[in-house]
């Protein structure tokens, strides 16, 4: 199991920001939706297929809000991972900070700069 565990807050707050992109993008899609729609029902009065459209409509506006809700809800989500694995990194340093050299931790063991071998907490990668 040699190899470092590493993390970055940047690929969380990228994910976020990309989900509030979508999220907003989905925001601008019911006004389109309403001038692709204006007028029609006039234009179809009395025919089956205008029933038709204002349940397809219907039914595309409540998706749209579904996924724009899912996205804010996401972006939260992976905003909170990336602060939550940052405190978790502070308290795992802070630990280790108070991990003095001991017996059987002679010079090169990882433990005298207060990170243990391969943990590699913080280092921005």
């Amino acid at each position: 199991m040699g190899a470092d565990v590493r993390h970055s807050a940047g690929p969380w707050t990228g994910a976020a920001g990309a989900a509030e992109a979508l999220r907003t993008h989905l925001g601008q899609v019911r006004p389109e939706f309403a001038a692709a729609h204006a007028g029609l029902a006039g234009g179809t009065e009395g025919l089956a297929v205008a029933d038709v459209l204002r349940t397809v409509r219907t039914s595309w506006e409540r998706r749209i809000d579904t996924a724009a809700a899912e996205c804010g809800s996401l972006a939260g989500s992976l905003r909170a991972v990336a602060r939550d694995l940052g405190e978790s990194d502070a308290e795992v340093r802070a630990a280790l900070a108070g991990v003095g050299v001991g017996a059987g931790a002679g010079a090169g063991s990882g433990f005298a700069s207060g990170y243990g071998p391969g943990l590699g907490l913080g280092d921005g990668r």
